[in-house]
């Protein structure tokens, strides 16, 4: 059995492709990414090359129930909202959120571009919460629906004895 490949050079990592993704509920959002974790067929964890220009945000205010995840800044700055305060982070600085976790996005008011690795748990299915703006997501391996809280109703089965 062949041995897989663990090791990715700079110079590989630099020449992947590179997607950009801009979160439907955040138009400032624009964040340049290579899945790194695709690189070795990772399944249960997503590790993720980002970056995002000056004037852009990562995705927007969110938590999740049930993933942890992680943000490793590389290059660059940005402000990281953490709950409610809001604090610059830099190179050498880490963010880890446990599931649940609280709330936070990334945004670049600076003039350098900001780079970091982010990453977490990948399971089957995952709740994303969007507070500020009344949405909650639900993810599965098909894709993702975006729901507004406001309309939800509580699912209560009618169960009659015979």
């Amino acid at each position: 059995m062949a041995q897989p490949q663990c090791l990715f050079r700079a110079a590989e990592i630099s020449t992947m492709p590179e997607l950009t993704f801009r979160h439907p509920l955040n138009p400032q959002s624009e964040v340049r990414m290579r899945a790194l974790s695709r690189l070795a067929g990772l399944a249960r964890l997503g590790i993720t090359l980002a970056r995002v220009a000056p004037g852009r945000e990562s995705f927007a205010y969110h938590y999740h129930q049930r993933e942890e995840e992680f943000v490793f800044i590389l290059s660059g700055r940005g402000m990281a909202d953490i709950g409610d305060e809001s604090f610059e982070v830099g190179p050498g600085d880490c963010m880890l959120f446990g599931a649940p976790s609280v709330g936070h996005h990334l945004r670049n008011p600076f003039d350098e571009e900001l780079v970091y690795l982010m990453g977490g748990e990948s399971a089957e299915i995952e709740i994303g919460e969007f507070p500020r703006l009344g949405k909650r997501a639900i993810f599965t391996r098909q894709g993702a629906t975006i729901v507004d809280v406001a309309n939800e109703s509580p699912f209560a089965p009618t169960t009659e004895t015979t």
